[in-house]
């Protein structure tokens, strides 16, 4: 995980944000819509990056990350984010002032036990009742990324629910059928759930 924090990191991601097709076409389209249509409210966007999910969030809500150079690209972009330390002193960032926990392409950098304390971690700051979003990549998204340490499908992601008291309400592939997640690299497996009220 240690990779994930370095400046050569945030290059990466920059980089691949232009890449290849995303020249030409609105990549993002679908992805964005996805987002839209979950109707999340004030969002905490949980390894945010450079901000890519949390510009298709509410304007009040909040991305954090652990590298530090890419919480300041999302600032350069006008965003809201904080590394954890500045999140946990953030003073509208308290418990239960968020309406939504955004976790999208993070668990798969972790191992599974860091991955229930972040999520533990950051669950208290939304609110009871509040929607819990996890995304993470199938298996062509997975390995095109060294830093992925561990495969999370639809059964890790209902386990990483399960501790989490989240109540499932559906998983889906987006934005293709499953098996398309094979070949496809930015097929996702996606769980939508709610904390209790």
């Amino acid at each position: 995980m240690s990779d994930t924090r370095s400046a050569d990191y945030t290059k990466r991601l920059t980089r691949l944000e232009t890449s290849g097709i995303k020249r030409l076409l609105p990549t993002q389209a679908p992805y964005r819509w996805n987002l839209r249509r979950l109707k999340l409210g004030r969002v905490l966007d949980v390894g945010c990056g450079l901000g890519r999910n949390l510009l298709n969030c509410s304007p009040q809500s909040v991305g954090v990350d652990h590298n530090a150079h890419s919480v300041a690209t999302c600032r350069e972009r006008g965003l809201t984010a904080y590394t954890p330390d500045e999140l946990a002193e953030a003073p509208d960032c308290g418990p239960g002032s968020f309406d939504s926990l955004l976790c999208a392409h993070v668990l798969e950098h972790m191992d599974e036990a860091l991955a229930v304390d972040v999520l533990a971690q950051y669950l208290p700051l939304v609110k009871p009742g509040g929607k819990v979003v996890l995304i993470t990549p199938q298996e062509a998204g997975y390995k095109t990324d060294a830093t992925h340490v561990r495969f999370v499908g639809f059964e890790e992601l209902r386990e990483h629910a399960e501790t989490a008291k989240v109540a499932v309400a559906r998983t889906y592939s987006f934005p293709f059928p499953r098996p398309v997640g094979k070949v496809f690299p930015y097929n996702e497996f996606v769980l939508v759930g709610t904390l209790p009220a």
